[in-house]
């Protein structure tokens, strides 16, 4: 945080602060809890609630509920001080996949494991108190009191064959629901000491998850068209198994959809109208929200395109923290631009001097892409740098790069930025 102080210089620190950790903590616990009938996972969700001094979620006041509220509520708490634990949810492989898609991703899942048999016999002895709803146990928790003792009953759905089906019907479950979280799962024995199973959930939640990268990459890159940032973006997700996040991308992806947002989208490209910034930054958050954002880091590009948007940006806690700025000069970016080429016949791609096509035929029917003429190309660079100097302030803690030279070395300039620590101002 103190970077990020260091960074914006903002006029009201104290508001600044609480404002970042609001959206952009990622110190909070974001746990799922799985297990079979009677392995303990409420007992243990309720101790980490308690010791992480995070919000309960729990099936039975959820599940009741569609698996869209589920992770509409689990939204409300993900950007909180305290962050969430979700009790047993999710319990099939659909509702992982709804949360998955509504951006609702955990940092660490654990599934308690124990034998089929000693399940059973521990759901056999369960006992409940009528009154005060408490839970004890004919082995390991007995109440003291006689008055106590005399009025527990037997909760309904403890037999052993209700168990059995139960078990089965989540052993059915499980397989499939486990794929949806590589890389952030643990499988803890649950047919040990309660207190034992619970420090080893408590030490695996503390702990981070290794990557490629120093740390968990948000990259910006910025630049006129024609600077490089398509294919940076490549090799960065490449090399560091980012998630490559390209906003033109996105728009069309969702026109061919044909969702709601796809065919409102289309009315705007349709017209040739910019498509408003409420829709873009829409759009924008389903994507940054999705689990392998929040788990592997993304690279973006093709937006902000000025400072209106790079605020939206910022507001709604997509914030950077590695900015890059392509600079190309404009002949250069003529060059590049206005000398591509298409082959109708193939779909070929050419460039009259970096791929020249091999014939006088195929040269001859060569078409170019109308953005590709030199005068909306001037138009769009100009329009870039018209922008470019509020961005600059904005972003004043970013990275200029020289993008008029070999791709593989602005990708060494790019990664050297990504590894190395973030200036120090003032220092």
């Amino acid at each position: 945080m103190l970077e990020q102080l260091l960074i914006y210089q903002p006029e009201d620190p104290i508001s600044f602060l609480i404002k970042h950790l609001q959206r952009d903590n990622d110190n909070v616990p974001k746990i799922v809890i799985l297990g079979p009938p009677a392995s303990g996972k409420t007992t243990i969700a309720m101790w980490l609630c308690k010791h992480l001094n995070s919000n309960l979620l729990t099936s039975d006041n959820l599940i009741e509920r569609k698996s869209s509220s589920v992770a509409e509520e689990a939204r409300k708490h993900y950007q909180k001080f305290k962050g969430w634990i979700l009790d047993g949810i999710p319990e099939t492989r659909e509702q992982a996949l709804v949360i998955q898609t509504l951006g609702i991703a955990p940092r660490h899942v654990i599934v308690l494991s124990a034998p089929d048999t000693v399940l059973i016999e521990r759901n056999l002895g369960k006992r409940i108190d009528p009154q005060t709803r408490e839970i004890y146990h004919t082995t390991f928790d007995w109440p003291p009191e006689l008055e106590v003792q005399n009025r527990l009953i037997e909760p309904e759905g403890v037999s052993e064959l209700e168990t059995a089906q139960k078990l089965l019907v989540y052993h059915r479950n499980i397989i499939r629901i486990l794929p949806s979280y590589p890389k952030i799962l643990k499988t803890i024995n649950a047919d040990q000491p309660c207190v034992d199973v619970f420090y080893q959930a408590l030490t695996f939640v503390q702990s981070g998850h290794r990557s490629n990268a120093p740390f968990t990459p948000r990259v910006l890159l910025l630049g006129p068209m024609g600077s490089g940032k398509r294919l940076q973006a490549g090799l960065l997700a490449q090399k560091y198994g980012l998630v490559n996040v390209c906003c033109g991308q996105l728009l069309k992806e969702a026109v061919a959809d044909k969702s709601k947002i796809g065919e409102l989208i289309w009315s705007f490209l349709e017209k040739k109208v910019t498509v408003p910034d409420s829709v873009i930054m829409k759009i924008l958050a389903e994507r940054l929200d999705r689990q392998d954002c929040v788990q592997k880091g993304w690279v973006l590009h093709g937006v902000p395109r000025d400072l209106d948007q790079a605020q939206k940006l910022d507001s709604l806690g997509y914030i950077p923290n590695r900015v890059f700025f392509l600079n190309v000069p404009l002949d250069s970016i003529m060059e590049r631009l206005t000398l591509r080429r298409v082959d109708p016949v193939t779909g070929e791609r050419y460039h009259l001097m970096y791929k020249p096509p091999p014939t006088m035929e195929i040269q001859a029917r060569l078409l170019q892409h109308p953005k590709d003429s030199e005068e909306r190309v001037k138009f769009k660079v100009d329009l870039y740098y018209r922008n470019s100097a509020e961005l600059g302030h904005f972003y004043r803690w970013a990275t200029t790069i020289n993008g008029d030279q070999d791709p593989y070395t602005v990708f060494e300039y790019i990664e050297s930025g990504i590894i190395n620590p973030l200036p120090k101002k003032g220092l």
